[in-house]
């Protein structure tokens, strides 16, 4: 039976395919569009539905 190498004694490109294998993807996600909005920039919905919730009617 083969022993298996090791990664570091490995050629720079098998090192490069391992690495790649492992690697994962966004899987159709930009990461550029994963941004958290600032929570001190006026945000219209938001002060839509603040209003809508103080003026709900207590039940």
């Amino acid at each position: 039976m083969k022993q298996p190498v090791p990664l570091n004694k490995q050629s720079k490109r098998a090192q490069r395919a391992y690495h790649a294998a492992r690697r994962g993807g966004w899987h159709g996600l930009s990461p550029v569009t994963r941004v958290r909005p600032s929570g001190k920039a006026y945000d219209r919905s938001r002060a839509k539905r603040a209003a809508r919730l103080s003026s709900a009617p207590e039940i």
